[in-house]
């Protein structure tokens, strides 16, 4: 088996989970073979937007296609 990782980061107004279920739940729709996903950092944007702005970024595990 060969895996191929790529980060993303999720978003969120509410939370840091939904922050990190919104990039888990990108991924999902979108790679095939997904094996892991690891939270990797956590922030919060002020700047620029009304109210706080969750963000996660995590790092994707998926399996390459033969």
């Amino acid at each position: 088996m060969v895996f191929k990782k790529i980060r993303l980061i999720g978003t969120s107004s509410e939370s840091f989970d939904a922050a990190a279920d919104d990039a888990i739940d990108r991924a999902e729709a979108t790679l095939q073979n997904v094996y892991w996903i690891e939270v990797d950092e956590l922030g919060v944007e002020i700047a620029n937007v009304d109210d706080r702005e969750y963000q996660a970024e995590v790092t994707v595990a998926f399996e390459l296609e033969e």
